[in-house]
C-alpha cells in the first residue's frame, strides 16, 4: 500500500486509471479510501483518480488534535505536490465537501471543477460536535453504528444491500478515536458561509434526497452562492454515493466533462 509520509503523520493513499484528468475523492468523517469503490469503478476508464485516507482514518496516521480544515487542506496539497499532480478536479462528501471548500478558497489555482456532495458551509454547532467528542473519547465508535446506519443510508438501502452497508459501517466502527474527535474539532470550527461567495471554480452541489445531515437546502445555498453553481439531488441519505452510485457517476461524469460555466442553475442531465 502507497503511504506519503508527513512530519506528524502518514497518509495512506491510491491511485486508480492512467489516462485523462486528475479527479482528487475525499472521504465523510468516519469513513475510508473504499467509499469510492463505486466511483472508481464507473470512472478510471476517463480520470486518474487519487483517492486517500484522512488522517485519523482507515490505513493513515492519527497525529494528536485538534485538526483543523487548514490541516485536513493541506494533506490534500501534500499528496498532489508528492505525486506532482499541478491540477486536479475534486470531489468530496460531508467533511470532504468542506475540505473542498477550504480548497477552492485557497488554493483554486490548483484545481478546474468541484463536486460538493451531502456537505454544507456549516454543519452542525460547535456544541453537537463538542459532545460527540467526549461521546466517542470516553465510549468509541462502536456504539454509534446504529444511529450512523439511520443517517447514512435509508432503511429500504440497507436491507436489500445489508453486506455493503455493514462494511461500511464496519470500518466505521474500527476508526481511531482520537483521529475521528480531531476531525470533529475542525467541523465545530468549520463555517463558509461569509466566504462561499468567494469561489470562482465551477461547483457541482449533489444532495441526497433524503439527507437529514445536509439536506438539500444546504446544497442549494453553496449552488446558489458560490459563483459559478449548480445542484443536483439525487435519491439517497447522507452516503449518496453509494446509495445513488450509477446516477451520482452519471451526474459526476457530465459536470466534469463540460467546458460552460454551470449558470446556477439545477444540474441537467
Amino acid at each position: 500500500m502507497p503511504y506519503l509520509d508527513l512530519p506528524s503523520h502518514r497518509l495512506h493513499y491510491r491511485v486508480d486509471g492512467s489516462t485523462g484528468p486528475w479527479l482528487v475523492f475525499c472521504n465523510s468523517l468516519g469513513t475510508e479510501l473504499t467509499m469510492w469503490d463505486a466511483q472508481v469503478a464507473g470512472l478510471e476508464d476517463r480520470f486518474r483518480i487519487l483517492r486517500y485516507d484522512r488522517r485519523g482514518h482507515g490505513g493513515s496516521g492519527a497525529p494528536g488534535g485538534p485538526y483543523t480544515m487548514g490541516d485536513l487542506g493541506g494533506d490534500v496539497l501534500a499528496l498532489m505536490d508528492a505525486l506532482e499532480i499541478g491540477r486536479a478536479h475534486f470531489c468530496g462528501l460531508s467533511i470532504g465537501g468542506l475540505t473542498g471548500q477550504w480548497l477552492a478558497l485557497n488554493a483554486p489555482e490548483r484545481f478546474d471543477r468541484l463536486a460538493l456532495c451531502a456537505t454544507a458551509a456549516r454543519i452542525g454547532s460547535a456544541e453537537s460536535w463538542r459532545d460527540r467528542i467526549e461521546a466517542v473519547r470516553a465510549n468509541g465508535l462502536a456504539g454509534m453504528t446504529d444511529a450512523t446506519r439511520e443517517r447514512w443510508f435509508t432503511p429500504e438501502f440497507a436491507a436489500q444491500n445489508p453486506a455493503i452497508v455493514d462494511a461500511i459501517l464496519d470500518r466505521f466502527a474500527a476508526t481511531s478515536a482520537e483521529g475521528y474527535a480531531g476531525c470533529c474539532a475542525a467541523l465545530a470550527r468549520a463555517d463558509f458561509r461569509d466566504t462561499l461567495d468567494r469561489i470562482s471554480n465551477p461547483v457541482l452541489a449533489i444532495a441526497g434526497a433524503d439527507d437529514a445531515v445536509c439536506p438539500p437546502t444546504d446544497l442549494a445555498m453553496i449552488a446558489d452562492t458560490v459563483q459559478d453553481g449548480a445542484l443536483r439531488v439525487l435519491p439517497g441519505r447522507h452516503i449518496v454515493n453509494v446509495e445513488s452510485a450509477t446516477a451520482f457517476n452519471t451526474a459526476l461524469i457530465a459536470f466534469l466533462s463540460q467546458d460552460h460555466p454551470c449558470n446556477n442553475a439545477e444540474y441537467a442531465l
